[in-house]
Order: structure tokens, then sequence, then C-alpha cells
């Protein structure tokens, strides 16, 4: 059976998708001119600062190009739907967004994705622009720990660029945005639950097969195998089976800090994320961790797939002021 879908024509959907886009944040967005897949921050790149680009591919909205703006990303590659953006709109957001100093590149830890920026980044070599790499690798269930650098980059991609943004921003040396950046990533974890699949707008199929009565925890934001499947339990117990995973690979003590992230992964809605928090708050404070900041909602989607994810990105100083530094993006502000 088709799924129904809002589009016009699912091969032009992304195209359609950021016309709409551009067209609603003139302030915060425009477009390379020749480039309409190379969408700039209005405000951000300057000369002598960082240039951060990140980006991935469509249907995870707002990542990647919620978080263009002045604080954060100077700019997001587009690709297709669940798919890497090609090599030449990543080298025109490099030229588009270099002051100078060098430029970051910042995305999830996929195959297409490490093979296009980094075509990117070798044709920037020509044109002069020193280009460094830091992938995304946050998702506990993608890999065991002892390989954590083949792990996928997922919603805790809105810590890891949170905080090179704002290295960048305050106009550090590409040395300090680059270890800021990996720190970050270092110290962010992220598991996620599937309840239903979503469909392509090409396609209007469901992209993976799961029971009504039935979720997956560890499934991946394109549908990627989880590892663990069974009948649907309570919030709580949920809650409870994706924390203590992560707590497992975190080396929390009382009275650490923590900013939390209940993201929904595009149909759940937000009573549920909430009823969700309130078990992830019960479980931190009676371990005396504090939670310095949380947010709920959709901040890394799959599309229409119901079901959810938790971050937890632990703070020290350094973290916390990076992530507390300003920041006015098209679909996000901090």
């Amino acid at each position: 059976m088709r799924t129904k879908k809002i589009v016009n024509d699912g091969a032009k959907a992304v195209d359609e998708m950021l016309d709409g886009m551009l067209a609603a944040h003139p302030r915060h967005l425009r477009a390379v001119a020749g480039s309409p897949r190379s969408i700039v921050a209005k405000e951000g790149p300057r000369p002598g600062k960082v240039g951060l680009v990140i980006g991935g591919g469509s249907g995870h909205e707002p990542t990647f190009l919620g978080f263009v703006g002045k604080g954060l990303a100077d700019a997001a590659a587009v690709g297709n739907v669940f798919a890497s953006p090609p090599p030449d709109p990543i080298l025109e957001c490099a030229k588009a967004v270099n002051g100078g100093a060098g430029v970051l590149f910042m995305y999830g830890n996929y195959a297409g994705d490490v093979m296009n920026f980094d075509m990117a980044a070798e044709l920037a070599q020509m044109e002069d622009i020193e280009v460094r790499t830091v992938l995304s690798t946050d998702d506990v269930a993608s890999a065991p720990r002892h390989e954590r650098a083949k792990r996928r980059g997922v919603a805790g991609n809105f810590f890891i660029f949170k905080a090179a943004g704002a290295a960048c921003d305050r106009m550090l040396s590409f040395d300090e945005c680059e270890r800021i950046a990996r720190k970050a990533n270092d110290h962010t974890f992220t598991m996620g639950v599937a309840l239903a699949p979503c469909s392509l707008p090409q396609t209007r199929k469901p992209n993976f097969d799961i029971g009504p009565d039935e979720m997956e925890i560890g499934m991946g934001i394109h549908g990627e195998p989880g590892v663990a499947r069974g009948p649907l339990q309570s919030a709580d117990q949920v809650t409870d089976a994706m924390l203590n995973r992560m707590l497992a690979e975190m080396s929390l003590s009382r009275g650490d800090k923590v900013a939390v992230l209940v993201n929904s992964l595009g149909a759940t809605p937000l009573m549920e994320l909430y009823i969700m928090n309130r078990r992830l708050a019960q479980r931190l404070s009676d371990l005396g961790v504090a939670i310095h900041a949380t947010w709920v909602g959709n901040y890394c989607t799959s599309l229409e797939m119901a079901g959810a994810s938790l971050t937890l990105h632990h703070l020290d100083g350094e973290l916390q002021t990076m992530l507390d530094h300003p920041c006015d993006c098209a679909m996000f502000r901090g």
C-alpha cells in the first residue's frame, strides 16, 4: 500500500522544500548562486573566522538546514532524501564560508557522506582552502564501545554542531575549533527507538517492516537495524532501556551536569516525548546528575517515522560555555 504525502512530484520534493525554506527564512538563509543545494547563513561567515560546513541527506529536518545561522553552522550542503550531497555543492559551501582561517567539515559517519565530503575537501585544497573533518559518532547502538569510530551520527549532531559553531563564532583558532568539535562528539551519546516506518517521497512505500505491537531499540535514522526488537513496552520501560545503554558508556558522577535532547523521529507527538523526558529527569535526579538544559521536539527526524531518540551531552565548563553561546538559525535559536 502506498503512503500519503503532500508533495507534487517525489523527484522534486527536495528542491521544492528548499524553495519554501528560503522563502520562509530570508533573514537567515541564502542559496549560493548557481548551486541551489548549497545553503549559506546570511550572517556568520566573515574574514578570519573558521568556517563550519555541515550537511547530509534530506528528510531529517531541521537537521541540517535548521542549524545554519550565526553562532552555529555557516553553511549546509543538501543531498537527496537519505542520500549524501555530491562533492560540488559541498565545495561551493566551503568557498562561500572561507574566511582564510580554514573550513571545518562536520557530518554524520555514513559511507556516502565520507566519500563525497572527502572528495570536496580535496577539491577545496586545490583552491587553497584548508579543510579538516570531524565526524559525529554519537549513536551508541551502531557499534561496540571499542569501535566508536564506526558509529553513526544521529540526533547528537544537535549538541556537537552547537559546540563547534560556538567555537568558530568566538573566533578561536582552527586547532581549537577542531579540538572542541571532537571533544563535543566524545561527550555525546544517543539511543533511538522506532515504532513504525517512514516512506520516501519517490516510492511512498514503508522503508522497513515492523509489527503493529512491536518496537525496535537502536534503529538508525534511515531504518538501519537496531539492537533489540520486541513487544511495545511502556514509556518508562522504553526510556529506561535506552538510558541504561547510554549510562553504561558514560562516566557520570554525582554532581555532574548534562544537557538533554528528547527528539521525535517525525511522527511521535510532544505528549509522548514529554512523558519520556519525565522519566529521564527522574532517573538523572536519582543519580545526582544535574540537567543544565533540555530540548524536546523535532530536531533530527526521519520523515514520518514513529519513534524517538534520547541524547545526553556530558558537560564540563568549556562545553557548557559553548552550549550557552548565542546562536540564531532558521529553525533554532539559543
